[in-house]
């Protein structure tokens, strides 16, 4: 009877032996996925880290300015095939059109003008927020398009049409965009001062 006893015994002993083997092997193989996982995770971490640094390298040379308004034009330019871009910048206080000075309405907050060497190519007007975005003000290539004013036209209705360009802004987000078209558009930018 001891003897069967001890046979029970033993047998239960082996065969928590087993299931403790078992479980130490469950967690071996737990703690391999869970390394070759986070090996993995890791690797593509490095992977976006590395396309981060050579997209912050290829453009590292120039200004953060250069790099906005090729950004903007690439984002919001007319004509995307532009020879030249001209920019402006046009301080806070300034009418919208100096050479109406009977309209009295002037720009906010400072502003960006960026034009191509054409009329065709079209024009952008717009502030920084510093995060990304931008206002764009619809602020026209040329007004009237590029004749004198109509006498028939009211000073008020002028007015108010100014201040509806204004206070109407589009707030709107710059993308990135491809590295390599945003040096080529920054090879033809000229800062007019």
């Amino acid at each position: 009877m001891e003897n069967a006893t001890n046979n029970q015994t033993e047998d239960h002993v082996t065969e928590e032996e087993n299931n403790s083997a078992a479980k130490d092997e469950e967690q071996n193989i737990d703690e391999e996925s869970n390394q070759t996982a986070d090996e993995q995770v890791s690797e593509s971490e490095q992977e976006d880290h590395s396309t981060e640094q050579k997209s912050v390298n290829k453009l590292s040379e120039y200004s953060t300015q250069e790099i906005e308004y090729a950004r903007v034009w690439l984002n919001f330019g007319a004509n995307q095939d532009v020879e030249s871009l001209y920019v402006v910048h046009i301080p806070a206080g300034t009418l919208l059109n100096p050479e109406e000075t009977d309209i009295n309405v002037k720009y906010p907050e400072d502003v960006i003008q960026i034009r191509g060497s054409r009329h065709v190519d079209g024009v952008i007007t717009y502030s920084g927020n510093g995060d990304g975005t931008i206002n764009i003000y619809n602020i026209p290539a040329r007004w009237y398009g590029g004749m004198t004013r109509p006498e028939d036209l009211a000073i008020d209705d002028l007015i108010a049409d100014r201040e509806d360009l204004i206070n109407n802004t589009k707030l709107a987000y710059i993308e990135p965009g491809d590295d390599d078209a945003v040096i080529e558009l920054i090879k033809n930018i000229a800062v007019v001062e």
